[in-house]
């Protein structure tokens, strides 16, 4: 891969460097030195290494433990018998770097800094069912007399040949070991260097971790949220202790109720919607409680100020949602039948969709579909082709009468359509909700706290008024309130 040039406009903003001259510049660097180990793929990484030049510099061992009896003496057995996992990946990275520590002496080498790189990766099978998918990370020091640094990524390949995929995991190593050494300092830029001389069509990267002494500093979910706001992925995950997680795993074969709202803040009303939707999903036929997942998810267009992502408005509602112990779920979805259709990547079990009337009457709208050859009949397939149903919680109508399924008004020529769902049990009432609440909306809590008005903390879940004030959240200012009462 040669050099590439970034352009705005006839300005050159940025050179890129080929992969090889990114290989070689790790290479003669006498301090940094360390160790490969690649499995599944070949050793792709270590490869570009070895033809840059001036290898020796850098490469203390490079090793591909294929056989899964020989990886298994080497790193130990996992418990679920796997081998493409995180844990796999943290081990392989744990046991080279001490292997390295143990094997070359500090005296001998005091100004090394010393690194392992690894993959576990499974590519495309034969029948082509499966693309595949990988762990990829490096474990580092920066100064030679420093703790040890952590990148993991999963990556999810999107080629359809096993060749093509090796190639694009070894340039992405490259770029994971440069970005690591060079440009640490920037969390935000390496994620994106990492796509240097790739492509999206050819993986993706849905997870990402950084650990260690050099980013202590760095938020996780942030960094998940730049791969939703780069294209990098379609959707990331975290859970309620605020860890990112890989959300192939955590939906898998689950049955999953999902809620879309802005949060801000999150309301008596999103959480019994919460509550009673979850009850009634509960009481459906084929639902294990002990085996469903319920998801808070935001559109990255809900996170959207003047056309700019407010990465502060979004750790806020993030801290809130994982206080109350909730899964959340980033996405670029505009449409719900997107993420019924994202969802079911990963389960065939029930999905429920719990929202608001005036959710409902959106979806019923055919301009948010005039993108797609089958326009609304399309999306509809693929929102309801499952077993899928829609929780619909009431809203009061202009007139003050509640508005349920049974009377809330769509466009005439939807009217059918509607029917038609809502006569098979597609869309059900949530009955038992709490009407002294009905009247709380997210957007005059946030006027209320931004504006320094009084009352608005009676309208939260308990403890959540506590939590905003605490951490100044959605410009909560305590002065503002002073001025006010003065």
């Amino acid at each position: 891969m040669g050099t590439e040039i970034k352009l705005k406009g006839d300005k050159v903003i940025e050179q890129i460097p080929s992969t090889k001259d990114k290989a070689l510049r790790i290479n003669l660097n006498e301090n940094i030195y360390g160790t490969f180990a690649e499995i599944g793929a070949g050793q792709e990484t270590v490869r570009h290494f070895f033809r840059a030049g001036g290898s020796s510099g850098t490469i203390a061992k490079a090793m591909s433990a294929y056989d899964k009896d020989f990886s298994d003496a080497v790193y130990g057995i996992e418990k679920d018998g796997r081998y493409v996992t995180e844990s796999r990946l943290k081990k392989m990275l744990t046991f080279e770097g001490q292997l390295i520590e143990e094997r070359l002496s500090r005296e001998k080498h005091p100004n090394k800094m010393f690194f392992s790189y690894a993959n576990t990766v499974a590519t495309i099978d034969f029948a082509k069912q499966f693309k595949g998918h990988g762990w990829v990370g490096i474990r580092y020091q920066i100064e030679p007399d420093e703790d040890y640094n952590e990148i993991i990524i999963h990556i999810r390949f999107k080629e359809t040949d096993v060749r093509l995929q090796q190639e694009t995991l070894g340039i992405l190593g490259v770029n994971l070991i440069y970005g690591a050494y060079y440009k640490y300092n920037d969390p935000k830029r390496l994620l994106r260097y990492l796509y240097d001389h790739l492509d999206k069509d050819q993986l993706e990267i849905d997870t990402i971790n950084f650990s260690g002494p050099r980013f202590a500093d760095v938020d996780n979910r942030l960094m998940s949220l730049q791969l939703v706001k780069n294209g990098m992925t379609d959707a990331v995950m975290f859970n309620p202790d605020g860890k990112n997680i890989l959300p192939a795993a955590i939906l898998y074969k689950k049955n999953i109720l999902a809620f879309r709202g802005s949060f801000r803040p999150v309301t008596k009303v999103n959480m019994d919607m919460y509550e009673k939707s979850l009850k009634m999903f509960l009481n459906e036929n084929k639902v294990d409680e002990e085996n469903t997942l319920v998801i808070f998810e935001i559109t990255l267009s809900n996170l959207r100020s003047d056309g700019e992502i407010d990465e502060r408005d979004f750790m806020d509602r993030a801290e809130l949602l994982c206080s109350l112990g909730q899964t959340v779920m980033i996405s670029n979805f505009q449409e719900y039948y997107k993420v019924v259709e994202y969802f079911a990547n990963y389960t065939k079990a029930r999905m429920g969709l719990a929202m608001g009337v005036n959710n409902l009457v959106d979806i019923f709208d055919e301009k948010y579909y005039r993108h797609l050859s089958g326009g609304i009949l399309e999306a509809f397939g693929k929102l309801f082709y499952r077993d899928m149903k829609v929780f619909l919680y009431p809203m009061i109508g202009e007139n003050g009468e509640i508005i349920t399924s049974d009377n809330l008004k769509v466009h005439p020529r939807m009217k059918e359509l509607y029917k038609f769902f809502k006569f098979n049990g597609k869309v059900v009432d949530i009955v038992d909700y709490d009407p002294d609440i009905l009247e709380v909306f997210s957007r005059e809590v946030l006027n209320m706290i931004n504006h320094g008005k009084p009352g608005w903390e009676t309208m939260l879940p308990s403890g959540i008024a506590e939590i905003i004030k605490e951490h100044q959240l959605f410009g909560y200012d305590p002065n503002k309130l002073l001025k006010i009462s003065n």
